[in-house]
């Protein structure tokens, strides 16, 4: 697997975590993957074959070509059927609300076509561009053209819920909701609301995301020792906690998903 990631332009970088690449040759014998939800809205260009999301054990559908992957509160099995050559924007949670006018929990769980996102011509005109470029580098060109003329016509997501956000991702999802709020109560009905609408999924769960995504780490990277360790690091109540949350978002438990083919792709993503 070929996988890269590129910084945005200094105007983005406060809505785009970065840009990435994933090239994987094709062989004869393709494995599904397991996809880990990461609290991200992803936009994805396959330049390559078509990819399969089961949405069942034996079912599937083919993702669109170009599409935006909304938050993903469960894990899915993505399957590739040759080559692989992908093209991503990977947005903060707070970050694709600044470009469209839809409500962003109709994204969730599934993939949307771009073009029923933006004007249809604008979109196709896109993806057409984006698919004719020459290389990653002007590929971003394209993208970030688009973007930051979307940008100049949304206004930016309500500080409430950035801020909020800040502090989730600098406390690694540890800080309760209650904790944020706790010099004006009053706000918090305010904020679940301004989440559904802006990031997709509710503050508590993607304080849980956080959580998972800073506890997955130190398991692949082998940090903090024991899974008693790392679940006090992440301010787990205790291990069999951090084991039910493990098993709620992967599917699987943390002894279970090291060295677990399936379970590749993500691991290079967490890592």
């Amino acid at each position: 697997m070929n996988y890269q990631t590129f910084q945005p332009h200094p105007d983005l970088e406060s809505l785009i975590s970065c840009y990435w690449t994933l090239e994987v040759p094709s062989t004869g014998d393709t494995q599904r993957q397991t996809i880990v939800p990461d609290g991200t809205i992803e936009m994805a260009f396959i330049l390559g074959d078509d990819i399969k999301r089961y949405t069942s054990e034996s079912h599937f559908i083919i993702q669109p070509r170009a599409m935006v992957l909304g938050q993903n509160t469960t894990s899915f099995n993505i399957e590739p059927t040759g080559y692989v050559d992908t093209f991503a924007v990977r947005f903060y949670p707070y970050g694709f609300a600044n470009f469209v006018n839809v409500p962003i929990k109709t994204l969730a769980n599934k993939e949307t076509p771009i073009e029923m996102l933006f004007e249809k011509t604008v979109a196709q005109d896109l993806e057409k561009e984006i698919i004719q470029a020459s290389d990653t580098k002007q590929r971003i060109e394209i993208i970030e053209l688009f973007l930051l003329k979307k940008l100049t016509e949304q206004t930016m997501a309500d500080r409430i819920v950035r801020t909020t956000i800040d502090t989730l991702l600098t406390t690694k999802g540890g800080t309760s909701i209650s904790e944020i709020f706790k010099d004006d109560p009053s706000k918090r009905r305010q904020l679940e609301r301004m989440f559904v609408n802006k990031v997709g999924v509710s503050p508590k769960q993607l304080g849980k995301l956080i959580r998972l995504q800073s506890a997955l780490k130190m398991l692949l990277n082998k940090e903090g020792g024991t899974l008693t360790n790392i679940a006090y690091e992440n301010d787990y109540y205790d291990q069999s906690h951090f084991t039910k949350d493990f098993k709620d978002f992967t599917g699987v438990s943390p002894k279970e998903f090291l060295g677990n083919e399936n379970m590749a792709l993500s691991s290079i993503f967490y890592k």
